[in-house]
């Protein structure tokens, strides 16, 4: 026996398998996961409520919770909330569509092809940093304060996350994989189908999810263009009364809006990306 066997037998065993399984975490309780989420807006809804309560918070600058309930009653009872969500749903999902199918065309055309990047990719960039805000004034002079107007300010807000996300993911596409596709005689068209949307479906969720929530943004800021019916009409009309219950309704209308936008998103992860989901 030599002097290096004592030192190769006394040697630890490998320690992988053991490392696989303690890095491997376990599923949490969908309860718990629920409750954690909830306890932000039920500490702010609490603060709230004490503020309005000891006086702190005056009916003048924010009405209370019940108040804002009250006020909620009265707009659903007398038919202007259910209208106004309508007309503001419309209006963002139209233009939501519309900027959702245009940046998903031209990212594919630009991430897909080097002719495209090569024309589009510049002129876009260079849209992409003028802030969509500042088009309302041109929007009213082009198209007046109809409709088109306020749907094309939504649809170009969405348009610029959804080009970036969907060109990053395309040009993430495994080369080898497109070559070998190719080689088999599949067309550009069924590559883009087959191949490259699915292997860039998380960088397109990801531009949805932006997407959706500057669809919100973007409703705010169309419905201030003289507007007659929706949200930003019924917060015109409440400035001016200085109803401050009625402004905190809409302010919270626009919010469950952004919510309910990731949540359809975290809903299409799960549905299509279900691996994601798994140990956490």
């Amino acid at each position: 026996m030599t002097a290096a066997e004592p030192v190769l037998a006394a040697a630890p065993r490998p320690r992988e398998t053991v490392t696989a399984r303690a890095a491997a975490p376990r599923p949490r309780p969908r309860g718990y996961t629920v409750t954690v989420r909830a306890l932000g807006p039920l500490l702010l809804l609490a603060l709230w409520w004490a503020a309005s309560a000891t006086g702190a918070l005056t009916p003048d600058v924010l009405a209370s919770p019940a108040g804002v309930i009250r006020a909620t009653g009265e707009l659903w009872g007398n038919g202007q909330l259910p209208d106004a969500l309508v007309t503001s749903l419309t209006r963002a999902v139209t233009g939501l569509l519309l900027g959702l199918v245009t940046g998903l065309t031209l990212g594919v055309v630009t991430g897909f092809t080097r002719l495209g990047d090569e024309l589009l990719d510049s002129p876009i960039q260079a849209l992409r940093t003028v802030p969509f805000l500042s088009l309302v004034p041109l929007f009213m002079v082009w198209f007046g304060i109809n409709e088109i107007a306020k749907v094309l300010l939504i649809a170009v807000a969405t348009t610029f996350p959804m080009y970036v996300s969907t060109v990053g993911g395309v040009r993430n596409a495994d080369p080898k994989l497109v070559e070998a596709m190719r080689s088999f005689g599949m067309g550009r068209l069924a590559i883009v189908r087959e191949v490259v949307l699915p292997g860039a479906l998380p960088s397109l969720l990801s531009g949805l999810r932006l997407s959706m929530t500057l669809s919100v943004i973007a409703l705010i800021a169309a419905e201030e263009i003289n507007a007659t019916a929706g949200i930003g009409y019924l917060m015109a009309q409440a400035q001016s009364y200085a109803r401050t219950d009625v402004l905190a309704v809409c302010i919270l209308v626009y919010g469950l809006f952004g919510l309910l936008a990731d949540a359809f998103v975290r809903l299409l992860e799960r549905i299509l990306m279900p691996w994601r989901r798994a140990g956490r």
